[in-house]
């Protein structure tokens, strides 16, 4: 069939066709793009470090704040005694202000008593923790630290038995020769000096003190013995209900 030269229309109208723009970046908006993504995202990282270093900062703070707090004790208020506390230390720094050994032992040494003298809980409390630390990280060194406070003490202990020794023989030997004196010279030194007075109290309270001794012991005894006769007691009763909860014996 041959091809006819016109076209045939259609009955209806015809829509219109569809443009599409498609946007197509140059290489320069790409660029662009790339570093803007780049530096958003280096941005958004060293905000989210310095957010967690931030808070690691704050429960740092907390912690301390916390355990500070545990550490001072209520009832002793700082604001005279660690005023005092660094008026002594820095009296030992002027006191030694001449010679470096003393400058360098004397403001320590004064520093630690007066903590005990003028913040004695606080200062416990410190120690403790301390103490626990050197336990915890260093536990070869809280041994060592142990030995050498145990060896410090009995010093100290034997240090006092031989003073406290000392001073009764020194007031042995001079209740003695106020004794001699009296005797030769017929002065009643010692009601003077009130010597008899003190050692009627201090005769009275060593006698009260065995009196006590005594009756503790005397109470202590009649407890045990109270509950020796309760346990008696007990076990008579206790035969006495089994024998009755036997049956009868029949002779055959």
């Amino acid at each position: 069939m041959p091809c006819s030269p016109f076209v045939k229309l259609p009955i209806y109208p015809t829509p219109d066709p569809e443009i599409v723009l498609v946007e197509t970046p140059s290489e320069l908006e790409k660029q662009i793009g790339v570093a803007r993504r780049t530096v958003t995202a280096t941005y958004e990282d060293a905000h989210a470090r310095v957010q967690a270093v931030v808070s690691r900062w704050i429960g740092v703070e907390q912690a301390v704040e916390n355990r500070v707090k545990s550490l001072i004790a209520p009832d002793e208020p700082l604001t005279p005694g660690i005023l005092y506390v660094g008026v002594a230390t820095l009296t030992g720094s002027v006191l030694a202000r001449n010679r470096v050994f003393w400058r360098l032992a004397l403001p320590p040494t004064l520093l630690v008593l007066s903590l005990n003298h003028f913040l004695p809980k606080t200062t416990h409390n410190v120690s403790e923790y301390l103490g626990e630390l050197e336990d915890a990280h260093f536990p070869t060194f809280a041994q060592k630290h142990e030995i050498a406070k145990a060896h410090s003490a009995m010093t100290w202990e034997r240090i006092k038995d031989a003073t406290q020794s000392g001073r009764e023989k020194f007031s042995t030997g001079v209740a003695g020769l106020v004794g001699r004196v009296e005797e030769a010279t017929g002065l009643k030194l010692r009601e003077t000096l009130g010597w008899r007075d003190r050692a009627v109290k201090a005769a009275e309270a060593k006698t009260l003190e065995v009196v006590n001794k005594v009756e503790e012991s005397a109470t202590a005894a009649k407890a045990v013995a109270d509950a020796k006769v309760e346990e008696v007691k007990e076990a008579v009763e206790q035969k006495v209900a089994e024998q009755k909860a036997e049956p009868p014996k029949r002779l055959v």
